[in-house]
């Protein structure tokens, strides 16, 4: 049982990672850990984590698009600047984004970080046709969704900090 347990929590680490990280799950993970351990254990081993992961992931939902779009509102990004950054998004996380030359885990990535940059910038210029304004939009398009990713980390990192302390003791004895 403590081998699942710990297998569990390091799934969480992963989630915190993936919480921060765009491409990687991150709350989704976290929850997923939680219920496991709640049919593992019983639903009463996790009455006060559970409702705190399904409170996190429905708020972090809400954060990844708030975010995206507050950077976008205040940079004067319009529609075509942020479906250019979905774009650019789906097309750097499938690895199609040519100027991208690293291959495997670490290209995605950085297609995942470059994507959204360069669609939100080819979108904004193909409608307003002035570079310094979707430059502009580009960078508070990536600002915002960075500062969500950085919100949702701190969600994640609080959520595995209440599931250990919650559990730890019942789960290891202690």
């Amino acid at each position: 049982m403590i081998a699942l347990y710990w297998f569990l929590v390091a799934v969480m680490v992963v989630g915190i990672i993936g919480a921060i990280v765009p491409g990687i799950p991150g709350i989704s993970l976290i929850l997923a850990a939680v219920v496991i351990w709640g049919f593992v254990k019983g639903f009463a081993a996790v009455s006060v984590a559970l409702p705190v992961a399904i409170a996190v992931f429905v708020v972090s939902l809400g954060v990844d698009f708030l975010a995206t779009y507050w950077g976008a509102k205040k940079a004067g990004a319009s529609n075509w600047g942020q479906v250019g950054a979905i774009i650019g998004f789906i097309l750097g996380f499938l690895g199609f984004l040519p100027t991208i030359p690293i291959g495997g885990p670490i290209g995605v990535i950085v297609g995942i970080l470059l994507g959204p940059l360069l669609g939100a910038i080819i979108g904004e210029f193909l409608y307003r046709r002035d570079l310094t304004i979707a430059i502009k939009a580009g960078m508070g398009i990536v600002v915002g969704s960075v500062l969500g990713n950085l919100l949702q980390g701190i969600f994640a990192i609080a959520t595995v900090g209440i599931f250990l302390y919650t559990t730890f003791s019942a789960a290891t004895g202690s």
